[in-house]
This record gives C-alpha cells, sequence and structure tokens, in this order.
C-alpha cells in the first residue's frame, strides 16, 4: 500500500449499532476517559487518536502509522476496548462498526451536521464534535491528520446547515423533550417541573421550558452553586440532589439530564412519590446515557417514563419533508470528504 496512505481509521458504536442498555455500558464518563486515552497513546502506540462520546455514541478516531497497521488494529482494539468496558471482543464487535479512509471522513462530516443522529438534524451534536477535538487537542492527542480532518467537518457541517436546506426545523434534545411535555400537559405554566441536571442539556431543557411558557421549575445538581446560578438567571428555584427524592412526590413533570454512572432515581422512590401523589401520573422523561432512572421503573403504574430512543420518534416525526434536503446534503458531504482525503494521500 501507498506509504503516503495515513493509517486512518474510526472504531464506534451507536444508536444505529447499539440498544440503549449497550451504549450505556460503552458511555465514557469524563473521568474514565483519560483511561481510553491512556489506552490508545500508550498501549496500542498510536501517533494520534481521539474520542468523540455523546448520550447515542462512542467513537474511536485513530491514526496508525500505516494503513495496513490501522488493518490490523481492529482485533487488538475490540480487545482492548472490550475489556474496559467488561465486553467480550465478540459482543462488542456486534454492537459497534469499523472503518477506514475516506470513509472516516464522510462519516464525521454527517455527524458534525447533525445527519447521522437519532434525532435527525439535531443542533447540540456540533458543539460535542467541537468540544472533543478540543479536548483531544489540548491532550496532545490530535495531530496533523485530525487535525486537519476535524477543521474541515467544521467548515462541512457550517456550509450543509448553510447551503442544503437541513437546517430548516432544526431540533435540540431539550426542544423535543419539552415538545413531549407540552404534548402531556397542554399549558406548562400552571405545570411544576423538576429538572436535575445544570450542564449543557441541562441548560437547554431549561431554555426550552422557559420559551414554553414553564415558570414553576426548580433545578437539582450535585454543585449547589450552579444549580443556584442558572435558577437565578432563569427565575427558578434551586436545591441539592439529596433532595430530589422529595421533589418527586411535588412536582407533575421531571426531566433527568445528569451525567452519572448509577441511576439517580431509583424503582422505590418513584413508589413512594406515587403514593404520596394519591393516584395523580408523574411523567419523567430521561436524557441521560447512562439513564437516570433506575430501568426496573419502567412500566409503574402512574409514571409515563420516556428515554432518548423514544424522544427521537417524535423528534423525526417530519423526517419525510427532510428527506430531500437529506439526500442533498449527504452527497455534498461525501464529495468534500473525498477532496479532504485525496489532499491528506498526495502531501
Amino acid at each position: 500500500m501507498d506509504s503516503n496512505v495515513p493509517g486512518l481509521f474510526l472504531l464506534g458504536s451507536t444508536h444505529r449499532t447499539a440498544p440503549l442498555e449497550v451504549r450505556e455500558r460503552l458511555a465514557v464518563p469524563p473521568e474514565r476517559l483519560e483511561a481510553i486515552y491512556s489506552l490508545l497513546r500508550d498501549k496500542v502506540n498510536l501517533p494520534e487518536c481521539l474520542v468523540l462520546n455523546t448520550c447515542n455514541r462512542v467513537e474511536l478516531y485513530g491514526v496508525a502509522k500505516s494503513e495496513t497497521e490501522a488493518a490490523a488494529l481492529r482485533a487488538r482494539l475490540l480487545e482492548e476496548v472490550g475489556r474496559l468496558h467488561l465486553l467480550e471482543p465478540e459482543e462488542l464487535a456486534r454492537y459497534s462498526f469499523w472503518m477506514q479512509r475516506e470513509e472516516v471522513i464522510a462519516h464525521l462530516f454527517d455527524v458534525a451536521a447533525g445527519l447521522d443522529s437519532q434525532m435527525v438534524g439535531e443542533t447540540e451534536i456540533f458543539g460535542q464534535v467541537k468540544d472533543s477535538y478540543s479536548d483531544a487537542a489540548r491532550r496532545g492527542a490530535a495531530g496533523p491528520v485530525l487535525n486537519r480532518v476535524f477543521q474541515k467537518s467544521f467548515q462541512a457541517a457550517k456550509w450543509a446547515r448553510t447551503h442544503t436546506g437541513i437546517g430548516r426545523g432544526a431540533v435540540s434534545v431539550g426542544s423535543v423533550a419539552v415538545e413531549l411535555a407540552t404534548r402531556m400537559f397542554g399549558d406548562l405554566e400552571r405545570s411544576r417541573v423538576l429538572l436535575i441536571g445544570a450542564g449543557d442539556v441541562g441548560q437547554g431543557v431549561l431554555q426550552s421550558l422557559r420559551n414554553r411558557g414553564a415558570r414553576n421549575v426548580t433545578i437539582a445538581s450535585r454543585s449547589l452553586t450552579h444549580a443556584f446560578e442558572l435558577a437565578v438567571k432563569h427565575e427558578c428555584v434551586a436545591v441539592e440532589l439529596n433532595r430530589v427524592p422529595v421533589q418527586l412526590a411535588q412536582s407533575d413533570i421531571v426531566l433527568c439530564a445528569l451525567s452519572a454512572e448509577a441511576p439517580v432515581i431509583t424503582r422505590a422512590q418513584l413508589v413512594e412519590a406515587i403514593a404520596r401523589r394519591a393516584g395523580v401520573p408523574l411523567f419523567v422523561i430521561d436524557l441521560a446515557v447512562p439513564r437516570n432512572i433506575e430501568p426496573a421503573a419502567a412500566g409503574l403504574e402512574n409514571i409515563f417514563l420516556y428515554n432518548l430512543d423514544d424522544l427521537a420518534a417524535v423528534a423525526n416525526e417530519n423526517l419525510k419533508n427532510r428527506e430531500a434536503a437529506m439526500a442533498t446534503a449527504k452527497q455534498s458531504l461525501a464529495e468534500k470528504a473525498n477532496q479532504v482525503w485525496s489532499a491528506l494521500t498526495q502531501r
């Protein structure tokens, strides 16, 4: 193979390849991110690597010393990454995908533009890709190939949203969650809302709540200071995370967007909350991966529990109206990806 061809590859798992319960196991919380980078840099000896970790995808981008070496790395990565997540290599292979060469670039362009998202056209992914790249650059893990590929992905995503129409009717996780709550309750002004999590997703949810008229909102977060700052800005109430069990019985709508490795609301807590509500239903939307709500809570009487997979169905209801714009965008982005690959191989 041509020695000028970079060994660009991608090992990934997304909503397209893995169910929610597997995506939970593969999720990389911030405190475990260094372990992934140490594995890729120190154990696998990759000159360049980048980890893209969002609610619905974990993707490991790498550049091996050659294209031949990249192809040979797949089995080893399945073993090493599987061990890190307590998955057998065969199981990880079943729920993941492997790409090389220009296919990686075309995929990244689709991801950054929101075309590969579970909620097609969603807007948060662009910022998440940029943040992942910035993190890799700070760590010194992104080199000349990944620098060029990711910078080009930002340009391609902006171009697609401006010129192909995929930006029309764009959605966000927060807007879809609040749309679902509005369908259930109508006017949110009289609804008592509990928002768990004050990070980027939580802030987006809160803005959507305020835009839809919600006035009685309580915010719970690990950091009371962070929750309080957000509450002051939006004229809400902030409480400590340990107050959540009490707040459940006092809320009509609960939206969970906390980054946590284990559930923060148990089945038993929801059973107690419903008992205290005298049969009045509780509407709960879990926006986190891993999930914030114990899965065993599904099916409880008077608990209406939704997760990200459910929200995707709502977000993609009008997908047929955007199919032409999506096809145009994907074709244009594929052409741009081929141009980037050609430039990389002609250095």
